[in-house]
């Protein structure tokens, strides 16, 4: 008889891709000794990391054998989490926030629209881009994480927001946006929970629900302007008509209709294009105010548009005083530490302004400066020439290495391969830049400085979304290090970071007079986070001929994010209609408390103290008949 062929089985085949499905954070079940040995073997390891591959450098490199050394090991890393927060938030403060004003205001768009559209997808970049690998990370509670992460950006950033930064809401969008967010994220927990799996038609049904939110937005925008255009022309028509008037009794009547239609039209310019704003000091001395209060602050100072100059002298005109001050400015643009603060600053201060120092310094080099608060609207004409083939070689390189990484190596090994795009682009910067060099001023900004805004903008965005996503990573790894639940984990530190971006933002924008921005912006970042980030997870999985099981997406926390996410949002809806929309201290505070409560309940259900809205595993009897 011939010798039988052995057929394999699933069960060898599940073997055959242990090393490729097994989550690197399982090195913690191996002795010390072989954990080296399995972080080269999981693919893992490599693909699930973004720039510090963590669990290598710890297992094999500093080679940790003991729990003392992962403490060293976590608070080496820690250190560097502190100066990727300082990076994020000098570069959201003073790039990202500037330039969004900008790209507002060149897109023809309300500070309303800007929020929900721009500001709230280049916050969500991060998360949007971490759902391309999401069908591996099959131990994560998707439903809960994205619903955790919810809670945080609408109850606490929004409060906090309110809180530092009490503004007058435009009633009817703030409704509007928060009936859709409400309405959509009920639709995704009932596809979810209906028959325990979500389809592909499901999917796209939630995504065309986001479509139209974004489409009724512009189409109401365009149809208040329409509307803001017809009421300007009938009171342009009242004044002609007073003016010609002879009877006192038409002209009281005339007057009345006039201020009506004024009163009107004052409502409506508030969906104007974005203004650019200066912050001016008032004459008036304010009142030394605590720390903390509830009390709605008042504003002690006013704004006004900030018109640009451009200096028609003949010192700026002339050929030979274009280039004055040029290696002069271009030291200042990159200066890290100013000497005045060095000079004004305590300890504290200078010991922030030498650990701020080098990204100080590769901003300034890398992303092009586009402020009007600025002096000359931040221009600087050697530098900005070089950043004209520098910025977009650099960033084009990074881009195609991050998104044709392969799963065995880090992506930023791929980057001398992808090199030469970013020499090819050069053909085309080189001579614009030589051209901008010859033909622009040292002493003015150029007409056409606003086009180094899609420079800024893609840079600080992709600066800052390699920041948020690396201090995330870390906060896995620390978790995973203490043994805490991956779910737990999930749902508050994980959650938190993710939201850095909107926190930092949000609040930067709002304190340099975008309020209504900044909020719309958390509404908008909501919406993709909960609802788009859940749906874009699912086809991963589902393109990738996994499937989506409500067990596996809800875990041990989804019914307690999801209702403290809707009882925020109606909670939200009410006290902006109570208030008459006004945003108050007191309400930020209320909405931060609810974020807290929700970490509390997570923190008892974790502890075992309480029991979470998810339903315990029936257990049958094996001998029952």
């Amino acid at each position: 008889m011939g010798e039988q062929v052995y057929v394999p089985n699933q069960l060898d085949q599940e073997f055959e891709q242990f090393w490729t499905r097994v989550s690197c954070f399982k090195m913690q079940l191996f002795p010390y000794d072989q954990r080296c040995d399995f972080v080269k073997r999981a693919n893992s390891c490599v693909y699930g990391t973004n720039v510090v591959p963590y669990m290598q450098l710890m297992a094999c490199a500093m080679k940790c054998r003991n729990p003392f050394e992962e403490f060293v090991f976590v608070t080496v890393f820690l250190c560097l989490c502190l100066e990727l927060v300082v990076c994020m938030i000098y570069v959201i403060h003073n790039y990202y926030g500037p330039v969004l004003k900008v790209v507002g205001r060149m897109m023809h768009m309300s500070e309303h629209l800007a929020g929900i559209t721009v500001m709230s997808f280049a916050n969500q970049l991060p998360e949007i881009f971490s759902h391309v690998w999401a069908v591996y990370d099959t131990d994560e509670p998707v439903f809960a994480n994205k619903m955790a992460l919810g809670v945080f950006v609408i109850m606490f950033v929004g409060g906090l927001i309110c809180y530092i930064s009490p503004f007058k809401m435009t009633g009817s969008t703030i409704v509007r946006d928060l009936l859709y967010l409400i309405f959509a994220v009920t639709l995704l927990e009932y596809t979810l929970k209906n028959d325990g799996e979500i389809t592909l038609i499901e999917c796209i049904i939630i995504t065309v629900v986001y479509l139209s939110y974004l489409t009724v937005s512009v189409v109401d925008l365009y149809m208040l302007r329409n509307t803001a255009k017809q009421l300007l022309q009938r009171i342009k028509t009242l004044n002609q008509m007073e003016r010609d008037s002879v009877s006192n009794t038409e002209t009281r009547r005339i007057v009345e209709e006039r201020e009506l239609l004024q009163s009107k039209y004052d409502e409506l310019s508030e969906n104007g294009i974005v203004d650019i704003l200066v912050i001016e000091p008032s004459n008036i001395p304010e009142k030394t105010e605590p720390f903390f209060s509830y009390v709605t602050r008042r504003s002690g100072s006013r704004r006004s548009v900030l018109v640009k100059r451009t200096d028609t002298s003949v010192a700026a005109r002339g050929f030979r005083n274009k280039n004055r001050f040029l290696f002069r400015q271009f030291l200042t643009s990159i200066r890290p530490i100013f000497l005045e603060d060095w000079i004004k600053g305590n300890i504290v201060k200078r010991t922030f302004y030498i650990i701020r120092a080098p990204v100080v310094l590769l901003c300034a080099l890398y992303i092009p400066m586009v402020d009007y608060e600025k002096e000359r609207d931040g221009w600087s004409k050697l530098l900005n020439c070089i950043q004209i083939f520098l910025n977009p070689a650099i960033t084009i390189v990074i881009v195609l290495a991050m998104v044709n990484r392969e799963k065995s190596k880090l992506w930023y090994l791929d980057v001398p391969q992808f090199t030469v795009y970013g020499v090819y682009s050069m053909v085309i910067t080189v001579p614009l830049a030589i051209i901008v060099f010859i033909h622009s001023s040292s002493l003015t900004p150029p007409k056409y400085h606003n086009g180094f805004v899609i420079m800024n903008f893609t840079s600080s965005v992709l600066l800052a979304m390699q920041c948020s996503t690396e201090i995330s990573m870390f906060m896995k790894v620390i978790g995973n290090i203490y043994e805490v639940p991956i779910d737990f984990m999930g749902v508050t530190l994980v959650a938190m970071t993710a939201g850095l971006n909107d926190l930092v933002s949000s609040t930067s924008v709002s304190l340099q007079g975008y309020e209504k921005m900044a909020y719309a912006a958390i509404i908008g970042s909501t919406f993709l986070t909960v609802v788009i980030g859940c749906t874009l997870m699912f086809l991963s999985r589902i393109f990738s001929g996994g499937h989506v099981v409500e067990a596996e997406a809800m875990g041990n926390y989804a019914e307690n994010a999801y209702y403290t996410l809707l009882i925020g949002l109606v909670i939200t809806l009410l006290w902006t209609m109570m208030l008459n929309f006004n945003a108050r201290r007191s309400v930020g505070i209320f909405s931060m408390t609810i974020y807290a409560l929700f970490l509390l309940y997570a923190m008892l259900i974790k502890k075992e103290i309480i029991h979470s809205f998810t339903s315990d595993l029936l257990v049958v009897d094996a001998f029952s008949t």
